[in-house]
């Protein structure tokens, strides 16, 4: 068996033809929709970009233990349960997150891996005169703060070398794809994740995409939204939604690349392919910008999965409605390759799903923030239920590998620290137990320091599924609770979890 699973980064599923979209064309994920089955109600686990990725490899949601951090020395990684298998997995990405202090244990468990630089604010270009002026006359003052090393900064660095459509770190990555393809196309037992930060902002895409979606603004370049209040209508934002859409075209054009060498060499009969993302981006909805800062609404939470396997082509063009999120999809790679499931994984495999279209996966779905609400879906409801002081609340990490994202946890936050060896979620491993503080950097960027609308809220998605009028109805609200309690109880959230919630009889450790 030999698998090729596509990821991208911020994709928003309203962008694309096969759910729905009437913004702009996506003929290649249309085209694969019309093999594969298209899942409509797939949604995240943890957030964002490295916490979504640990319950990628671990197959079980890590949001309510830990915020941005490595792989821990007890998680199980479904790359080291292929290996055991006698499968070969090759990553390609251009995602530089990978290699920050906060993450660089993940693309290890990959037999091989290729790494592309150049997005965002990668550290690739080291311009020691930078061309300040140059660059502040060319982009919009919110994306120019002339501070040597931020990542407008490196964005600026890295743009100047990225021209031609060849010399974008996506293409090159799909570039490498297609040479790992073409070498490996007899071989047999492989797994090839191609993994790209498109169409993650800042909105950069080729020029023969972005004339395709030309606006009226004229101004200065504007391609980076803030995490911020959407101001409404205006040419600027015009702008920057625009070239996420650009963004989404190259990323489509990637796509059919693949598709292409999979038609041309005849690999639908022994391939599975799955593309997916990491978690969506607002652009707008819910008059906001981008992610973190606000609710897990579904333009961030409900995303697209698409799967393809040779033993399920008569299933082309279906839809699945059952419920399906991120750490699924560890069980799924481990039952495609007959490699064991992590033992400690709470995802389910989609092939059940492939077979009986009336199967169900799971009776609801939890996802989140580390410090933020816990949010539970049943398909038929959202809820979202925050913590009644975001600012004042129990909450600890649990970790044997204090890093944040881009440094280690700093003297003041280990001042509060005990080792524990009754962490269930830990299987027996004594882990740190660190109390968060207000202090990190982490807290005020993605931690409860800055969220806002921090408002526990209900959502009937039948009457109501852009979640703009939320419902009050005590009755429907416990029984979620009820279901809350029992599937944190699943994923061994630590005592604190249902305290912070005011939710009872935890059973966390």
């Amino acid at each position: 068996m030999r698998t090729i699973f596509i990821l991208f980064d911020s994709l928003n599923r309203h962008f694309l033809e096969c759910y729905g979209s009437e913004l702009l064309q996506t003929p290649n994920f249309r085209r694969l929709a019309e093999k594969a089955v298209t899942f409509d109600q797939h949604h995240v686990g943890s957030l964002p970009c490295m916490p979504a990725r640990r319950d990628l490899q671990t197959g079980k949601l890590s949001f309510m233990h830990r915020s941005w951090g490595p792989l821990e020395p007890f998680d199980q990684s479904v790359f080291d349960q292929l290996r055991t298998a006698g499968v070969y997995s090759h990553l390609i990405t251009d995602h530089y997150h990978y290699f920050e202090e906060g993450a660089g244990n993940y693309h290890t468990k990959y037999s091989s891996y290729e790494f592309v630089r150049g997005q965002e604010g990668d550290k690739w270009q080291a311009p020691i005169d930078a061309p300040l002026a140059d660059w502040q006359a060319r982009y919009h003052a919110d994306q120019f703060d002339g501070k040597t090393g931020s990542l407008p900064f490196h964005y600026m660095a890295n743009r100047s070398h990225l021209e031609e459509t060849g010399q974008f770190p996506s293409t090159q990555c799909f570039n490498a794809a297609c040479t790992f393809l073409n070498a490996n196309k007899a071989a047999d037992d492989w797994f090839l994740q191609i993994e790209t930060f498109d169409p993650h902002e800042p909105f950069f895409a080729p020029e023969n995409h972005r004339q395709k979606f030309k606006s009226d603004y004229d101004g200065k370049i504007r391609d980076w939204p803030p995490y911020a209040p959407h101001s409404g209508r205006s040419p600027e934002n015009d702008e920057m939604k625009r070239n996420y859409m650009a963004l989404m075209s190259h990323c489509d054009d990637q796509l059919g690349r693949i598709l292409d060498l999979m038609d041309e060499n005849g690999m639908w009969d022994d391939t599975m392919l799955v593309v997916s993302t990491d978690h969506g981006f607002l652009l707008g909805e819910h008059q906001w910008w981008a992610k973190n800062r606000m609710p897990c609404y579904s333009e961030i939470a409900r995303i697209p999965l698409l799967v393809y396997h040779p033993d399920h082509a008569n299933c082309a063009g279906e839809r699945r409605t059952a419920l399906t999120q991120t750490p699924d999809l560890a069980a799924t790679f481990c039952e495609a390759h007959n490699a064991p499931v992590p033992e400690a994984a709470t995802g389910k495999s989609v092939f059940p799903l492939l077979q009986n279209p009336d199967a169900a996966n799971h009776e609801a779905l939890l996802f989140g923030y580390f410090g933020g609400a816990i949010n539970l879906t049943d398909g038929k409801h959202s809820y979202f239920r925050y913590p009644e002081n975001m600012l004042d609340q129990p909450l600890y990490q649990y970790t044997l590998m204090p890093n944040h994202m881009l440094c280690s946890f700093s003297e003041d936050e280990f001042r509060e620290t005990e080792l524990i060896d009754d962490l269930d979620f830990a299987q027996g491993w004594p882990v740190l137990r660190i109390k968060v503080a207000d202090s990190a950097g982490w807290y005020h960027s993605h931690g409860p320091g800055a969220m806002t609308d921090c408002r526990t809220a209900l959502y009937d998605l039948t009457n109501d599924p852009g979640q703009t009028r939320p419902i009050v109805n005590a009755g429907l609200e416990s029984q979620l609770v009820d279901v809350m309690r029992r599937l944190m109880q699943v994923s061994l959230a630590p005592d604190e979890a249902f305290e912070r919630l005011d939710i009872h009889s935890g059973q966390g450790t």
